[in-house]
């Protein structure tokens, strides 16, 4: 099973910017692609990105099309999320996850999830 790791979280100021990383170890071919969710206090986790390992297949949640981009490095076996214009509702626990298939982006479509990594935008 493959383990993830994220890192980047933070405080930012509205209008600013975070990158994420998440890190990927022990992957196989059986793994076609990676997301990235998020969890705000008291709400459910929701999908915000996803991208394949092959062929680069993107897909976004639209409340972040257009300030979010999802991209990858297959040689270091990571994937990052780039996050620009951030607004204080983009504030959430933000998790990566990896499926073995490309789907309908719910929760249990993803088998690894990392620990997950806090941002924090301040109006």
């Amino acid at each position: 099973q493959v383990q993830l790791v994220e890192s980047g979280g933070g405080l930012v100021q509205a209008g600013g910017s975070l990158r994420l990383s998440c890190a990927a170890s022990g992957r196989t071919s059986s793994d076609k692609a990676m997301a990235w969710f998020r969890q705000a206090p008291g709400k459910e986790r929701q999908f915000v990105a996803a991208i394949t390992w092959r062929g680069g297949s993107l897909y976004y949640a639209d409340s972040v099309k257009g300030r979010f981009t999802i991209s990858r490095d297959n040689a270091e076996n990571t994937v990052y999320l780039q996050m620009n214009s951030l607004k204080p509702a983009d504030t959430a626990v933000y998790y990566c996850a990896s499926s073995t298939g490309w789907g309908s982006m719910m929760e249990v479509d993803f088998g690894s999830w990392g620990q997950g990594t806090q941002v924090t935008v301040s109006s």
